[in-house]
């Protein structure tokens, strides 16, 4: 059943993409008085449909090979290699009649709605859940997983700055593509004297083996209450709002961790904490139970709302986070510093990022990125690719004529064969790491 709902949420989010990429095309060829034939959710691959109808001169359908979609203009070269038409003279309602400009939109229709898409789920995602990090200034520090270890980084670091800049928020100053990248140095605080730690340039390959959270985890103390649950065990026995423990059944604590290691002890005997309320110093207890939870909250958590019209601006930056980073991905992949089966997922790697559960907040965030993630992949200059077509028609523009039909027939065909490669790999690197 989780891989069921794992699926139907990637093929959701897809076809939600490639509809509102395909439909960017569709209503800027239409605008230009372009004719589309066909508007089609994944490829009708030799003629084979799952489902189609017709409605002003234009067929709409579901072909059976998921692997994008598609819309089939007038008088254009495209993924179906269709070349019959163009042998006829041009007509007025065909994409070679039109002027490049016009052209050049329609091919950029579909990254311009993918762009538009991106900001708008993060902008609503903003504005309904806001912001949310921990403090980093009031950490007992770090603890370093596998790639923390590896680098340097010792259980309890207090990483004060990166780049020279401080570090003031655990995720956004902390957790940022260029630390995880490897493009940063870290000032780190250890035992009241001050190191450098310069992260190396293919920690990504190692961020892919591992995941992130084995790059650095913060160490909470034991701060004042913050929140109490109803009906909870910590509420039952008295705990209250500013309240500071610090012992549990006589073992001193000054940090979360050693909190919840000693409730894990304890569990399924009676709890008593040592607290401190004001001037005085309290002990409270709470009866034996089966769980290790006792129901309060005391991290350095900053919250931060947003107006309408605030989380806007915040939208558009977290939007565009998500095209620099692919861009600084491969730019790593090319000059060597990550392999291309670390960096690159396909399908499954998608799948996995969704997860097995119905969360429509991270179902809605990865649509977002994914969003972003199709804007940039179309932008890059492969033939049959829309960076492709829009280079093809950079270059009619600057010279003052088209490229002959045979070399786009040419590059459509090597583009092609190109991006069957680029799917078979990843698509083979996903299994394998699978």
């Amino acid at each position: 059943m989780g891989i069921l709902v794992m699926v139907g949420q990637v093929i959701l989010a897809l076809s939600i993409l490639i509809i509102l990429h395909e439909l960017g095309h569709f209503l800027a060829a239409r605008a230009f008085g372009i004719k589309v034939e066909k508007f089609y959710l994944f490829f009708d691959a030799w003629g084979v449909k799952l489902f189609k109808f017709k409605y002003k001169d234009c067929e709409y359908g579901i072909g059976w090979l998921p692997l994008g979609g598609y819309v089939k203009i007038a008088g254009m070269i495209d993924e179906s290699m269709d070349t019959e038409q163009l042998k006829q003279e041009p007509q007025p309602w065909e994409f070679r009649s039109k002027p490049a400009w016009q052209r050049l939109i329609v091919m950029l229709g579909g990254i311009i709605v993918n762009v538009v898409v991106g900001i708008l789920v993060f902008w609503m995602l903003v504005f309904k859940y806001g912001d949310s990090d921990f403090d980093n200034t009031k950490l007992y520090g770090v603890k370093p997983g596998i790639i923390g270890e590896k680098i340097g980084i010792q259980e309890g670091d207090k990483i004060v700055a990166v780049n020279g800049n401080p570090a003031t928020l655990f995720l956004k100053d902390l957790m940022t593509s260029d630390v995880l990248m490897g493009d940063a140095v870290l000032k780190v605080e250890r035992q009241g004297q001050f190191v450098d730690i310069t992260l190396p340039a293919t920690m990504l390959n190692d961020v892919a083996d591992h995941k992130k959270n084995e790059f650095i985890t913060p160490i909470f103390k034991m701060l004042p209450v913050e929140t109490v649950a109803e009906d909870s065990r910590a509420q039952k026995m008295g705990l209250q709002k500013g309240d500071s423990i610090t012992a549990i059944n006589g073992v001193p604590v000054s940090r979360l961790d050693a909190f919840q290691d000693e409730m894990v002890k304890n569990k399924g005997q009676e709890i008593k904490l040592d607290i401190v309320r004001g001037a005085d110093a309290l002990q409270l207890v709470a009866a034996a139970d089966t769980t290790s939870i006792l129901g309060f909250s005391n991290l350095p958590v900053i919250m931060r709302q947003y107006s309408f019209a605030e989380s806007f601006p915040v939208g558009v930056s977290k939007a565009f986070s998500i095209i620099t980073d692919n861009v600084k991905g491969f730019g790593k992949i090319f000059k060597g510093d990550v392999r291309a089966d670390k960096a690159l997922s396909g399908p499954v790697g998608i799948a996995k990022m969704f997860g097995d559960e119905v969360d429509w907040t991270r179902f809605w965030n990865l649509v977002g990125m994914l969003s972003m993630a199709l804007a940039f992949m179309n932008l890059l200059p492969i033939p049959a690719l829309d960076g492709g077509h829009v280079v093809f028609l950079l270059i009619e523009m600057i010279q003052g004529k088209p490229l002959s039909d045979k070399v786009l027939e040419t590059a459509q065909m090597i583009g092609f064969f190109i991006l069957i490669a680029l799917m078979l790999f990843t698509f083979g690197n996903d299994i394998i790491k699978w």
